[in-house]
């Protein structure tokens, strides 16, 4: 993983810190990367915490729209119907279908 600090993105993407998200992404941290001791994407946390906000930032930044959270047990798109995110699950489910 390339600079910035993987850790600090998982948790300001959770607590909808958009500008630190932004931060890390311009840094280098790879938008799909779970770590061994979180086992969660940092799409599906920030969804699964309401944050709509950063999910569609991390989007912007190439997140995989259909890549499993294995300790989730989700997928980006269960994740936004979990969380009755409507919109999100949306563009979620038009990216996956193409």
């Amino acid at each position: 993983m390339s600079g910035g600090d993987w850790k600090d993105m998982f948790g300001a993407a959770c607590a909808g810190d958009v500008e630190l998200v932004r931060y890390h992404l311009d840094q280098g941290v790879d938008v799909d990367y779970a770590h061994p001791e979180y086992q969660s994407t940092a799409l599906v946390a920030c969804i699964l915490a309401g944050q709509e906000e950063v999910a569609h930032l991390l989007l912007d930044h190439g997140a995989d729209p259909g890549l499993l959270s294995e300790l989730d047990e989700a997928t980006p798109v269960q994740a936004a119907r979990q969380a009755r995110l409507p919109g999100l699950e949306a563009r979620l489910r038009a990216a996956t279908s193409r």
